[in-house]
């Protein structure tokens, strides 16, 4: 599950919950994380066991994908960098049934512009991606960007990935390249916790939600960096309050 070098075009299914949780709490959670995970193998110490995450996201001219319409809902297409590194992830992630996977391909920064230009040989391993764009109607409409930190283990049922997100910050955009710049700050106090695992909640995870009072809650990087640069409204009118699961069930979220 570590996104460094993970070079699969094709990812297997996996379940996701998220939390929305106050610093002090992530604080806490970080020091009982970390006498029970290892950081992740890629993460910097300097960053907290983290790295810096920044991704281009893409949506139609009506945003289809912010209101999920239809097949929108289900999918997302962006372009993640991480650090400073020259290679950039070409991804689609698709939710079904409460089951994430992704599809990926790798190529070089200075390769995004054959995105646009479409001169690209026929077996370029990114031609679904390009494709993919074209076919729905794709373009670049936001820049959004945090900083992760990551922790692992492995488990009899699979790997399981405990991340924390800080600092997310987003900017509008209309070109396919990285912006310099921190953006419009989205969450100051807040941090998005995420688990992610095979199969069956380790666990692990269910001691850290009981121990902690953690209540589930939908949240979309995407969503809140279109809402809050004003790029589109909800449909609907403003999202309602999250609700808290009862103690015994854990809600997946999207």
């Amino acid at each position: 599950m570590s996104p460094s070098t993970e070079h699969r075009e094709n990812r297997e299914l996996a379940s996701e919950i998220k939390f929305v949780i106050p610093e002090p709490l992530a604080e806490q959670i970080s020091l009982w994380a970390s006498e029970r995970l290892k950081p992740d193998p890629h993460s910097a110490p300097e960053l907290g066991d983290g790295y810096h995450t920044t991704s281009l996201y893409f949506d139609t001219e009506q945003f289809d994908v912010f209101a999920k319409r239809g097949s929108y809902g289900r999918s997302k297409y962006r372009i993640r960098r991480y650090g400073a590194n020259e290679v950039v992830f070409l991804e689609r992630k698709l939710k079904t049934r409460e089951l994430v996977s992704k599809r990926r391909a790798i190529v070089r920064l200075e390769e995004l512009q054959a995105l646009e230009t479409g001169s690209t040989e026929a077996d370029w391993k990114a031609r679904w991606f390009q494709q993919r764009l074209a076919v729905r109607r794709l373009k670049p409409v936001c820049q959004i960007g945090y900083r992760r930190s990551a922790r692992v283990a492995a488990t009899e049922f699979g790997p399981i990935r405990l991340t924390m997100d800080r600092e997310l910050r987003a900017l509008p955009i209309s070109g396919l390249g990285f912006v310099d710049g921190t953006g419009m700050l989205l969450l100051d106090k807040e941090v998005i916790l995420e688990m992610k695992y095979a199969v069956t909640m380790p666990l692990l995870f269910k001691l850290m939600v009981e121990e902690f009072a953690l209540a589930p809650r939908a949240i979309s990087k995407y969503r809140t960096a279109v809402g809050g640069l004003s790029l589109a409204k909800p449909a609907g009118g403003e999202p309602q309050a999250p609700q808290a699961c009862p103690q015994t069930t854990l809600c997946p979220t999207s």
